[in-house]
Order: C-alpha cells, then structure tokens, then sequence
C-alpha cells in the first residue's frame, strides 16, 4: 500500500474552478471555544472538489482534517463553535445553514463513513436498520421497499449472504464487514457527496485494499465526488485524484496525485514522505521523521505554521516565520516562501535521493 509512483491511474491534470466545482469551500474558519482559549481548528482554508473525482486531504493528527470535514455536515455544536466561510455543495450555501436544511442533505445528498464503524454503529439495531432508516427518511418509501434497499445495498458491498446478515447485529460482524456496512449506509440514497474519514485505519491491509477498491468501483458507478481523509499517503496514491496537505489548520500543499507525489514543493510534504518506510528498502535503514511537535493551535505560531520545524528557514531570510503565503483554492501550489527553483533544487538533491 505504500507505493507511491503508480504509472498508470494517475489522471491528466484538470483546471477546477468555483463554477464547476460540486463541492467549493472558501477561507474556512473553525474556532472551537474552550475554558483554555480559542482553539483555531481551520484556519482560512479554501479548495475545491469536483464531481467523479476523490481529493484527498493529509495531514498528521491535529492539522485540522476531521473538523474541516465535520463543519462540511454541519455537525459541530453551535454554542461552542465558530464557523466561517463560505460552503457550497452543488451551489448550495452550507454555513450557517438551518439545521432542518442540513438534516434533509445529509445521508442524501452528502454522506460520511466514519473512522470506526463499531462506534458509529448502533449496537442496538441490526445491522439492516441502520441503512434502511435512511432510505425511508428521505426517499419516503415503505419499511418493506427500505429493506429490500438494505440487502441490494450489503450485496453491493460484497456482504456474502445478505438476506441473511441483515438481520444482524454490529457486533456480529468482522472489522471489514462492519466497514463495509457503513459504506452500504452511506450510499443508500446515491450520495453525491461521500466523505471517508479515515475508514481504513484499523484494518489490515488486505481488507484496506478491498475497501479502496470498493470505493473506487461504487464512484465510478454513482459518480459521487469523494474527500477522503487520511495519514497515510500510500493510501491517498491508491484512491485520490488530488492531494491537499494540511499542517496546523492550514493548507500547505495542493496539486494532482502525480503532481503531488512525484515533485512535492512544501518542506513538511517533504518531511511526510522521507518519513514513511519503503517495501523496497534497506530494512536496517532508520526513518526519517519529522523533528519537533505540531503547534498548539491556541496560540499558533506567526507566519508559516511549519517554520517552528522547517529545516530552510535560513533560505528564505526569516520570512516564513513572520508572513503567510496562502494557496489559490484550486489548481498546483505550495504556501512556500522557497522560490520554484529552490524547491526544484533542494528536493532534488536532498529529499529525492532519500525515496529511493
């Protein structure tokens, strides 16, 4: 899975802007209210997802990709949370939103798989419930038409004898069956907005490979558009079409997965990629990981979030550590203060010899 240079399945670059975009988010802010201080979660984001196509967003714990993901669905508190920005899905604005509104996309026009199916699943219905449920809420159909969706949607997802498992309950099945019964559930009104948190964490990595295959079979079929969060860029190399790189609430780095991969411009997707082990390496080789702690996003750092732990500093006379450089909200980028030819220079000599 840690394959990071697939010649084949890496798509042509493609111009997106805010008029084909299905799903486009401007300077998102998500400040989260606490007897400490103001968390600053998002930090003025901005991209762009397009229908048919899956972008994935990486980054380490804490760099704001769940709750960027969360205030698309509209499921943070209210009293304890300040969102801002503008969200659109299909041109629909999002923030600030009645909830009535937001209840009647979700599961229908916009949906989630959770990180842990296990949790996200009730123990106390069976496993058929949880999908139909949807089902009736927003296509209005009968309990019976609802179950009838239930077992067509766990024989989608490759569930063996589905008129038979539906009847059971979470805990009756496997870590990979239960993933793919929150993927059933997510698709049961052909969502045209599907959002994966980290659905393949606690799985081993054959199941992982059978869910990202699944993924990309059920899109190419609804032509759902798909932001699918992740720590893991050997995953994002399997599923994505394109990569957002988020450090400290912000976006860092922004471009196709070939783009991306193959000549990343930003330090810290640097650092991201020297750090992951290599199923062609030297087994005996250390890795290389990134020095220092996230910030504290109550009190983040001036200037680039990254510069406290960038090693180029020096390079660019201080700058990073006193002026932003923010992303355009489309096409290839990196909030770098490294000039092209740096960033050609120094990953060429210093951090490609390191990927072997």
């Amino acid at each position: 899975m840690n394959s990071l240079t697939k010649e084949a399945d890496v798509p042509a670059p493609r111009d997106a802007d805010e008029t084909s975009a299905f799903l486009s988010v401007r300077d998102l802010y998500v400040h989260f209210d606490t007897e400490d201080g103001t968390v600053k979660a998002v930090d003025g984001l901005s991209f762009d997802v397009e229908r048919g196509r899956t972008l994935g967003i990486v980054g380490e714990s804490g760099s704001g990709k769940s709750v960027t993901n969360l205030s698309i669905l509209g499921l943070h508190n209210p009293r304890t949370t300040d969102v801002s920005g503008k969200i659109l899905l299909d041109g629909q604005e999002l923030t600030g939103a009645r909830e009535k509104t937001l209840e009647s996309l979700r599961g229908n026009k916009m949906a989630m798989i959770f990180q842990d199916a296990l949790t996200a699943l009730s123990p106390y219905y069976t496993i058929g419930r949880q999908i139909a449920e949807p089902y009736r809420k927003h296509m209005g159909v009968s309990k019976r038409e609802a179950h009838l969706r239930a077992v067509e949607m766990l024989d989608k997802v490759g569930i063996p004898n589905p008129k038979t498992r539906v009847h059971d309950y979470p805990h009756q099945f496997s870590g990979g069956m239960r993933q793919r019964a929150m993927i059933a559930m997510a698709l049961v009104c052909n969502p045209d907005l599907l959002i994966a948190d980290e659905p393949t964490t606690a799985l081993d990595v054959t199941v992982q490979a059978q869910i990202l295959d699944l993924l990309k079979d059920l899109q190419q079929e609804f032509g759902s558009a798909i932001v699918f969060i992740t720590h893991d860029l050997g995953v994002i190399a399997n599923v994505a079409d394109d990569i957002l790189v988020m450090y400290g609430g912000r976006a860092v780095e922004r471009g196709t997965v070939g783009e991306v991969l193959r000549s990343p411009e930003h330090p810290y997707t640097w650092g991201l990629l020297t750090s992951m082990p290599r199923l062609t390496g030297d087994v005996n080789e250390e890795l290389s990981p990134i020095h220092g702690t996230p910030p504290s996003l109550l009190s983040p750092p001036p200037g680039c979030p990254f510069h406290p732990r960038c090693g180029y500093q020096d390079e660019v006379a201080g700058r990073s550590c006193t002026g932003d450089r923010p992303l355009l909200p489309h096409g290839r980028g990196s909030a770098c203060h490294l000039t092209a030819e740096q960033k050609r220079t120094f990953f060429i000599e210093q951090i490609k010899p390191r990927l072997g």
